[in-house]
Order: C-alpha cells, then structure tokens, then sequence
C-alpha cells in the first residue's frame, strides 16, 4: 500500500498521479505542446490502477490537452470522486475544438466548487 501524508486536513497518498500526458495533442500555432496521440481507454485504465493501489492524489491542469485531460479524469473516477484529490492549475485557456492555446488569463476567473 502507497503511504499516506498530511496536506493539511486532506490526507493524500504519497505519490501522484500527473496526468498531462493524459491529455492528448495541443498546440501553440504550429509548435506541439501536449505528449501526442492518446488512447482514452488506457488512461482510464491507468488512472483506475493507481486508484487501486492507494494512490488517491490526480494532478491536472485546464491546459493540458486543451482541456481533455480534466474529461478523461472525470470520466475515470465517475462513482469515485468522494476518494480523490485533485490538484489542479490555471492561467491558461485554449480552444477545446481547436486544441490552440489562446493565451493567459487576462480577465479574473471566478472559481466554482467542486
């Protein structure tokens, strides 16, 4: 079983689950930012073995793969959300159609619960 740490009153496994590889193929114009092709089915199946095995801790962020990797997540811990943390950045938004990075954040965002 995978240890256990204290991030302030959230217990977290020890080790994570970085999940921007997840994400597919994105771009800034024409230069590739994102890991390549990706197959959906598998990331599940990773991100459902690690939640197996006592890792509970998925690190994303709103970029990665313009988005997909937040769907591939929510899609993997559907009927398991009450035993994840999810740890996650912003500052840049993208084009989910496009898969183009738009640029940073330039207006305030407004952050919903979970």
């Amino acid at each position: 079983m995978i240890e256990s740490r204290k991030l302030g009153d959230i217990e977290v496994s020890a080790l994570g689950m970085g999940c921007w590889a997840i994400g597919g193929p994105f771009w800034e114009g024409d230069t590739p930012l994102g890991w390549g092709e990706v197959d959906d089915r598998e990331s599940i199946r990773a991100i459902h073995e690690g939640l197996d095995n006592g890792i509970n801790l998925i690190d994303t962020a709103n970029i990665y793969g313009a988005g997909h990797s937040e769907y591939v997540i929510g899609k993997a811990i559907a009927g398991r959300r009450d035993k994840v943390v999810l740890s996650s950045k912003f500052g840049f938004d993208a084009n989910e159609e496009t898969k183009q990075v738009l640029g940073a954040f330039h207006q305030p965002v407004r952050l919903e619960p979970c």
